[in-house]
């Protein structure tokens, strides 16, 4: 087998089926079409993975375009395995009122810490944002 440098690599993957996290922390599976220079990607038959605590919930999206540059992470689904999951599947709009629940108590979590460091007299950073990486 050959070595490819770079994104040429992907080519390898076209027609297999991927797991994409993407930099603003959602999670996409679909078959890898194509791909270019800069890594953007397309993807078929793609669903949006919400996963929150031991469940998650499959939003289907269809053809999905991805940036190259927002892709953090990029692996094969192992379709032997796939069935195999420890979590639990539930409907898409109990995912999504347990994921808002989640970035609720997230944001009151970051918010108690900023209080916190404010009546030490210390100033919470803003140096970086949730996009960040």
């Amino acid at each position: 087998m050959n070595y490819l440098s770079g994104t040429a690599s992907l080519i390898e993957e076209i027609d297999k089926k991927l797991l994409v996290v993407l930099r603003d922390g959602r999670t996409l599976i679909g078959i890898l079409r194509s791909i270019d220079q800069f890594a953007n990607l397309v993807l078929h038959r793609t669903i949006e993975r919400i996963h929150v605590g031991k469940k998650y919930g499959d939003i289907p999206r269809g053809i999905f375009i991805v940036r190259g540059e927002n892709v953090v992470l990029l692996g094969e689904v192992d379709l032997e395995s796939e069935g195999n999951l420890q979590l639990e599947e539930v409907p898409i709009d109990d995912i999504l009122e347990m994921q808002r629940e989640e970035q609720i108590q997230k944001q009151a979590e970051e918010d108690r810490k900023k209080k916190a460091l404010l009546d030490r007299g210390m100033q919470p950073s803003s140096e970086y944002t949730d996009d960040m990486y």
